[in-house]
């Protein structure tokens, strides 16, 4: 069995990358949090990360991280173009954004040939997070299933004081396998609690602040590309044409679809770890005081 290999989805920087918040630091010493990310991945076990780029990017990209991170660990890049579509397909007049998470993984299919994680470029997930995945993605194979795991956090660790936040809202079974995702892109703390809206904020749905939320971290075997590749082209036929500027095909919805069809178990990992992330440019000092803090506890060095 192949070792498994971290996919950093990087090309959402896009036209934010000028804002600098994927490649803000966080630290004195200059890190930014894909630091932290590679840092605990190398500790569980990983060997090789690929980024999911812009090729516009890159130069930029190499010289904030790609660089340093390369004499660490083996290092991979893909381009996410708009441009890369299967054949007899072509991009919408005027569009910009890109066709969101599923086709990113999707770009990923002749560099993967074997298991592999998959996490976002600004979003800190802590250390437990990547041994618990390393660990599943070395143990299990597909059989009659495509045997796939996802990393859950409790939303009470995942949300902001700053405004709201998208979040997958996971649905598991006694066994703790994924049963659905209920993707809410409008969620609020609101008190000591958190609710959602559909509706621009005029009714609200409270959520239980113990909700196991999906922040992106995924595990994979080889066979999600395969499927991929078909749901995209599904995706470009039907989804597409409905809104052609903005329509997404994400990795979520693909994974719902395998779990509806009865093709693949996602075991939920549950991490206990706080999640960090700059949504908005007010979080940064929660994230540069939760840094320092895991610092003072000894679990990263000033310089590594």
């Amino acid at each position: 069995m192949k070792k498994p290999v971290l996919v950093i989805m990087a090309a959402g920087m896009g036209s934010r990358y000028g804002g600098l918040k994927q490649i803000d630091p966080i630290d004195e010493q200059g890190h930014i949090i894909m630091d932290f990310s590679i840092y605990d991945a190398l500790a569980a076990g990983f060997e090789k990360v690929v980024f999911i780029i812009k090729k516009a990017n890159e130069a930029a990209f190499k010289e904030s991280i790609g660089n340093r991170i390369s004499k660490k660990i083996q290092v991979e890049y893909v381009y996410q173009e708009l441009e890369k579509l299967p054949a007899g397909f072509f991009v919408p007049e005027g569009r910009q954004k890109p066709f969101g998470t599923g086709h990113a993984i999707l770009c990923c299919k002749e560099v993967l040939d074997g298991p592999f994680a998959v996490i976002n470029a600004d979003d800190y997930y802590g250390k437990h997070a990547y041994q618990a995945i390393y660990d599943y993605l070395v143990s299990h194979q597909d059989d009659q299933l495509y045997r796939y795991t996802m990393v859950g956090y409790a939303l009470k660790n995942t949300l902001t004081e700053n405004g709201h936040v998208a979040r997958g809202i996971c649905k598991t079974d006694a066994q703790g396998f994924l049963t659905g995702i209920d993707e809410r892109t409008h969620i609020e703390k609101r008190g000591a609690g958190a609710a959602f809206t559909e509706d621009e904020g005029n009714t609200w749905t409270e959520l239980s602040m113990e909700s196991t939320v999906s922040m992106n971290m995924w595990g994979f075997s080889q066979s999600i590309l395969k499927e991929l590749e078909s749901g995209f082209v599904e995706f470009l036929k039907n989804d597409l044409p409905k809104n052609p500027l903005k329509a997404e095909y994400f990795l979520p919805f693909a994974v719902d679809g395998l779990l509806s069809e009865g093709k693949a178990s996602v075991q939920v990992l549950t991490s206990q770890d706080k999640w960090y992330g700059v949504t908005y440019k007010e979080d940064k000092e929660m994230v540069v005081k939760a840094i320092s803090e895991l610092k003072k506890q000894g679990l990263y060095p000033d310089n590594f």
